[in-house]
């Protein structure tokens, strides 16, 4: 299984002249006119310090036919002017960049006149500093030891509005976000109109239970949980099981705290 950590795309080919790869065609070029007409790109910019990481992402992106890698930078501050330039729908950001922080460059972005959708690739992340990714603007934070699969999936996901966490990190996220809500939130909590059923959902949900766990737990049919969870999209106004887990622990509407 191909991973973030173990890209190795040499930049010379087999008579040792160096590739361009900003030449690579996109898969786009393949599609019928009709349907090429039709088909909108995800403009991508990789911003990172590694050239070998830069490189086998570059190449791996340009094969799926829906993204076009616009540009690259080395370090913070060149990422923030290659955002301004090329105008990108989503950076893909090494949470150690050198000369500007990860966590200040998303802070700029996510408050220019035309913010950019940041997706954090990170080593290993400790609790709190999840939550501050969240706060200053990440749309998405991917491990790098995770299948390169993911990072496709949450780039189509950031894209389309959602928040992307992988189901591995969702827990301590959740769970950071609950003890910081203990320490800050003083006013009553609302309850949406929520059921005890729903509640009890809910609160699964934010354990990052799925469908079929939540059955077994509360000996009902998997049916009957989509039933009782498109009310609390609903009633929430959320519109994925993140964006709900974050919704719940803001407005303190579960109890108990999620598991670690």
């Amino acid at each position: 299984m191909l991973r973030l950590t173990n890209l190795r795309v040499s930049p010379l080919d087999a008579t040792g002249a160096r590739q361009n790869f900003g030449s690579a065609k996109p898969l786009k070029a393949a599609l019928p006119h009709r349907a090429a007409a039709a088909f909108q790109q995800i403009r991508i910019l990789i911003a990172g310090d590694h050239p070998i990481i830069r490189d086998g992402l570059r190449v791996l992106l340009a094969m799926q036919p829906d993204f076009v890698v616009v540009g690259e930078a080395h370090h913070g501050a060149e990422t923030l002017r290659r955002a301004v330039e090329l105008r990108p729908d989503i950076v893909l950001l090494d949470c150690s960049m050198p000369k500007l922080s990860a966590l200040e460059g998303m802070r700029v972005m996510s408050g220019a006149a035309r913010p950019v959708r940041t997706i954090v690739l990170t080593a290993a992340i400790e609790k709190p500093d999840i939550v501050k990714l969240f706060q200053f603007g990440a749309r998405g934070v991917v491990l790098k030891d995770s299948p390169i699969e993911l990072v496709f999936k949450s780039i189509r996901k950031v894209h389309g509005g959602e928040v992307w966490v992988s189901r591995d990190t969702m827990a301590d996220v959740v769970d950071a976000l609950a003890s910081s809500n203990d320490r800050e939130r003083t006013e009553a909590p609302r309850d949406f109109g929520l059921t005890p059923r729903e509640r009890e959902i809910l609160r699964l949900v934010v354990e990052a239970d799925t469908n079929k766990g939540i059955a077994k737990t509360l000996l009902i049919g998997e049916n009957t949980v989509k039933h009782h969870l498109t009310s609390i999209f609903n009633k929430t106004g959320a519109s994925s099981r993140l964006e709900l887990a974050l919704f719940a622990l803001h407005h303190r509407l579960i109890k108990e705290t999620p598991r670690s």
